[in-house]
């Protein structure tokens, strides 16, 4: 990959980097992959997700992913678009609060698994809440914090939920269990999101083998690395 120095040099502002896309798309393993080259390399990672990335935050996440589990109980009740929107936004304030901006601050690359894109695609393309809205709900959970660059991760809707049906030891969750038709809505969300910003928004081709897709994402974030730093 090329020897990179961002070890966390007092003054200098880290970077966000968001792995972005549909259910399947592999991006979780893409990121796990790169935190670990980027430290080969010398590089301070911080490593998180979305919705989480801290104990408060993984509680809501359970919560949102998880879902009703008796349908008789009072518990059962659907959530809102709009509540659900409000939960993923109070998980995004808390995290930034403690993980992500103390890390920026730190000078560390920061890898987040989901980030406001999941956002707009999901509770705005998907659910249909306004993309305005969501926007500013956004820019007050993160004071404005837009990631400096955006990996997504693309491929067809059916070949990604069959790829999470055959994942080994993986329940399927809340969104998993969702229509096809919300899952494409979101896909076309998030096409439109990179189509808007190609800038931040790199998109990737999820379909290959996963070390076709790590050396892709490798080479990027090099090239991107050395930019910023240069």
């Amino acid at each position: 990959m090329g020897r990179l120095t961002r070890d966390g040099q007092k003054g200098r502002r880290g970077v966000l980097i968001t792995f972005e896309g549909v259910e399947g798309s592999g991006k979780s393993t893409q990121c796990a992959r790169l935190a670990t080259l980027l430290r080969e390399d010398g590089c301070r990672v911080v490593e998180t997700r979305e919705p989480g990335g801290t104990p408060l935050a993984e509680r809501i996440r359970s919560l949102l992913l998880t879902g009703p589990s008796k349908p008789s109980s009072v518990s059962a009740e659907p959530i809102d678009p709009r509540c659900e929107a409000h939960l993923v936004l109070a998980c995004r304030s808390q995290h930034m609060a403690q993980v992500i901006e103390p890390a920026l601050r730190e000078g560390a690359v920061v890898l987040c698994d989901r980030f406001v894109d999941s956002t707009l695609a999901y509770q705005g393309y998907g659910r249909g809440l306004d993309i305005n809205t969501l926007l500013n709900l956004n820019r007050f959970a993160t004071q404005g914090l837009a990631p400096d660059l955006t990996l997504l991760f693309d491929l067809p809707v059916a070949t990604g939920l069959s790829r999470r049906r055959r994942e080994r030891g993986v329940a399927l969750n809340r969104m998993d269990r969702e229509t096809r038709r919300f899952h494409e809505r979101v896909r076309r969300g998030f096409l439109d999101l990179a189509a808007r910003h190609p800038r931040r928004i790199k998109v990737l081709d999820a379909s290959p083998h996963q070390d076709l897709i790590a050396a892709t994402v490798a080479g990027t974030v090099t090239r991107f690395l050395k930019r910023h730093d240069g």
